[in-house]
């Protein structure tokens, strides 16, 4: 099993979106990183553990805990030529983009990456890096198991985890 950051900017995807859904998932679409795609293409596996981090906003920082429900298929965004996500180069022959579904499992109350950056243990973490702006990034076991200890699920919320 493999541990998984991924971002998203809560007005386009936001934890409470993705557990209003009857299914409780949604596409992870518009990831234009070689790097991340090949994350999903070539390493995640169903079930592995997903931190839903919302970016781009007042607060970021983790605020559910999810996993990936599907292999990876091709992202249906990199054909819509009028969105923002259209690759020219895409073919449906040849595809360029994946995604993977993602299930959520439970809305936490919010981790800061300012709470994250405190803690010694998540040193290393590739979320933490300087420069770093992946929107999809391993993370440990070692990781998974020192956030999940500071994570305690939203009231109201499904209390699984992955």
């Amino acid at each position: 099993m493999h541990y998984w950051l991924m971002k998203s900017e809560p007005n386009e995807v936001s934890i409470d979106d993705v557990l209003a859904t009857p299914a409780r998932t949604v596409p992870w679409f518009g990831v234009r990183n070689y790097q991340a795609r090949n994350f999903m293409r070539d390493v995640m596996q169903v079930g592995d553990g997903v931190l839903f981090y919302h970016s781009s906003c007042a607060e970021p920082g983790i605020v559910g805990l999810a996993e990936v429900a599907s292999t990876p298929y091709p992202d249906a965004t990199q054909f819509d030529a009028g969105g923002k996500y259209f690759d020219a180069k895409a073919t449906p022959e040849q595809p360029r983009w994946v995604c993977v579904d993602v299930r959520a499992i439970s809305k936490t109350r919010p981790l800061a990456l300012s709470a994250l950056r405190a803690l010694p243990e998540l040193g290393d973490m590739a979320l933490l890096k300087r420069g770093n702006r992946l929107s999809i990034t391993p993370v440990t076991g070692r990781q998974w198991q020192a956030i999940l200890a500071r994570l305690t699920p939203a009231l109201g919320a499904p209390q699984n985890s992955p």
